[in-house]
């Protein structure tokens, strides 16, 4: 957690109003076809095959990699594991990835402004939300600059997405240190899985216009694709005032895999981007001024990144892996930071003995960053170079083979901040029946200062004081910090209750050690810049602790054979104290109130005869108390014609219900929140 929390920017003003005839044709027609596809859906029932490409079964055996760093069922994983598909990203209606995560509960998905997100897992959320670790392919997207994601930057088609998993819990075993609360992993398809031409292309009120062109072709003994894509977003409603938060972004990729031997696989992909979006920083106009002004700006953003991976398999129980890869990404906004990355890890499997699979590996990373900062912003130094050095090791005992695992590991780290850290886990899963699978865990898991915790200076304001003397408000970072931790117990049940039903609930009870708070220091003179002025700093101190309860739930319902229902719930509620010798007074409720205690998901999808899919997602978010957003609904629906198979036409609606909404306040005063507006398009994608 991270408490920069003092520059909050209010939310109030004058909501634009729309006519309410115009929400009741947008919404109208979708509710309608609802009752009315139900019904056809029923009757059809007996008419024609299962167009779904997944049964309820063989969601349950989905292999998934990112709880264990190798293949194992869902059915028998010892964590809280959500998986997104490639069926669900595309009955979705998404135009991005932080709207496919609304559907896994436990996840906290607001957004800020057209382009800005607060996504978390159980709770603490905010625009840097830095307890959880993102990777695509296994490649980190989480920064050390700010701890967190950049979330406007990570786009890819979702044409090539193979599957997102999403593990609610400390993944800090395998995955390391800021897997804390959570881990996402992207995972794309191989290029021999997208051979051909596809495009994609469309647009509307919001989207105002996106395109994606893809071709995948084969050579001796490998397969490769290339994409381009493209997109411009119009700006959302403001608060009061003007908005100006639309972006535009275009990007480019390819990805090669060849098998150099029947035993050895070389993967090769890379992409770039650049765009730019608006955005209102922060910015202190003097050092007397009562505060930062948000002021409108557009932002540049730009980077790329190259990976490698190579695999050999010495047997189905004996393999190894290398992956390495960089990347480098600009930013123009008040911090005005660059960063560069290289990581490299090395990862063998095995089996070892009649009753245990053994996993280790060993990991590098050196991440230069360079920033020019402001007067309301900056980190000192401005050039920094860190390095992080780590190993793992598990192994998973079959203690009954075929009917009780016990998985024990844990990863050493030493980082440039606090040094060493070792991060252990165990868990038991009992496969009570074929369908039936109960498990539980304990683990420990650390998330490390960012560089903004260890070397920001952040001016939050300033006045004349007595005698004339110019006084600045600043917060200094803390190189003594150390790392705040979480011990994590963690229960579960997954079953396939019937052949057209699943359940899948787990609960959790954490406790947190050592999380930060922002305390007064011993104010001095300072002489640069001019004036001479008197500082009135705080600095970060690790003076909180508290707990937190939950529970997540969902289920996946074939109400026919064309008919799927998919329900999910989440409840948390989180209690944090600060220390006796602490003196923040604000913290502690800015963490237990960031995330809504109650939230819910309702999809629902319609496979008829004539090549029709009709789906419906809605989603409600409890009101926030810190900072203050109230309750919503929202509503999602859309309709694909497949025509031919290789084309299809898709008409969606998203917000529905209100002609916008507040999701979520930046408390850090980097940016403004707007309103989500209602928003249609429509899209055609053709493959050939």
């Amino acid at each position: 957690m991270n408490a920069t929390s003092k520059a909050k920017v209010p939310c109030e003003g004058r909501l634009r109003a729309y006519p309410e005839s115009f929400a009741a044709w947008c919404i109208l027609p979708f509710f309608a076809g609802t009752f009315l596809l139900a019904g056809l859906a029923t009757r059809a029932q007996q008419q024609g095959p299962d167009l779904s490409s997944k049964t309820i079964q063989d969601l349950m055996n989905i292999e998934v990699t990112s709880a264990s760093k190798k293949e194992e069922k869902l059915s028998r994983t010892a964590s809280a594991v959500f998986v997104v598909t490639q069926a669900d990203i595309q009955k979705s209606g998404a135009t991005n990835i932080p709207d496919l995560l609304r559907m896994v509960p436990g996840l906290d998905v607001a957004q800020i402004n057209e382009n800005t997100w607060a996504i978390s897992a159980r709770g603490f959320n905010g625009r840097f939300a830095n307890e959880l670790l993102v990777l695509v392919d296994g490649r980190s997207v989480y920064t050390q600059v700010t701890g967190g994601v950049f979330w406007d930057t990570l786009d890819l088609p979702f044409n090539d997405i193979d599957r997102i998993e999403v593990v609610r819990g400390p993944g800090a075993s395998l995955w390391g240190a800021n897997a804390v609360n959570g881990v996402i992993n992207i995972i794309t398809k191989e290029a021999s899985a997208t051979q051909g031409s596809f495009v994609e292309s469309g647009g509307g009120n919001v989207e105002e216009g996106f395109a994606t062109a893809q071709y995948g072709g084969r050579l001796p003994r490998s397969s490769y694709r290339a994409f381009a894509e493209y997109f411009n977003r119009d700006h959302f409603d403001p608060v009061g005032g003007q908005s100006d938060d639309g972006w535009h972004m275009l990007r480019g990729g390819f990805r090669t895999d060849t098998a150099v031997s029947p035993a050895d696989k070389l993967t090769l992909e890379g992409g770039l981007y650049a765009g730019r979006e608006g955005q209102q920083i922060g910015f202190l106009p003097a050092l007397t001024a009562p505060g930062p002004e948000l002021v409108d700006s557009e932002v540049n953003i730009s980077g790329g990144f190259v990976r490698g991976a190579w695999e050999h398999h010495y047997s189905d129980q004996s393999d190894i892996s290398f992956q390495s890869y960089f990347d480098r990404y600009e930013r123009d906004d008040a911090l005005n930071e660059g960063r560069a990355t290289f990581d490299a890890t090395f990862q063998h499997h095995f089996a070892w003995g009649s009753r245990q699979d053994f996993i280790w590996g060993l990991g590098y990373r050196y991440s230069a960053s360079n920033s020019t900062g402001s007067l309301f912003v900056s980190l000192h130094p401005a050039d920094l170079g860190e390095q992080l050095f780590s190993g793992f090791a598990q192994d998973e005992i079959a203690l009954s083979p075929n009917r009780v695992y016990l998985t024990g590991g844990a990863k050493v780290e030493h980082n440039y901040f606090t040094g060493f850290n070792v991060l252990p886990r165990a868990s038991i899963v009992w496969l009570v029946a074929p369908n039936e699978t109960v498990w539980t865990s304990v683990a420990r898991a650390v998330r490390t200062p960012a560089d903004t915790d260890a070397d920001i200076r952040l001016n939050v304001g300033g006045f004349i004081g007595e005698g004339g003397t110019a006084t600045v408000i600043s917060i200094f970072g803390n190189r003594h910090l150390v790392d705040e931790g979480t011990n994590s117990y963690e229960a579960g049940y997954r079953a396939l209750l019937r052949k057209d039903l699943s359940f899948d609930l787990a609960a959790y009870y954490a406790t947190y050690d050592h999380q930060e708070t922002t305390e007064p220091e011993t104010p001095f003179m300072e002489s640069s810049p001019a004036p001479p002025h008197l500082v009135l700093p705080s600095t970060y101190e690790n003076l909180m602790h508290g707990e937190s309860p939950g529970v997540e739930a969902f289920a996946e319902w074939n109400v026919t054979s064309r008919w799927n229902v998919s329900p999910g719930y989440a409840f948390q509620k989180i209690h944090m104290r600060t220390d006796p010798t602490s003196k923040d007074t604000t913290s502690a409720a800015e963490a237990e109130y960031s995330s809504p205690a109650h939230s819910a998901s309702l999809r629902s999808r319609y496979t008829l005869p004539g090549g029709f899919d009709y789906n419906m997602a809605a989603y409600f978010v409890e009101r926030i108390a810190d900072p203050l957003v109230p309750s919503y609904t929202r509503l999602d629906a859309n309709v694909t014609w497949h025509w031919k198979e290789q084309c299809s036409f898709t008409v969606a609606g998203q917000n529905l219900l209100q002609a916008h909404h507040l999701e979520y306040v930046d408390t850090l005063g980097t940016t403004n929140s707007t309103l989500v507006r209602r928003g249609v398009y429509a899209k055609f994608a053709w493959q050939f």
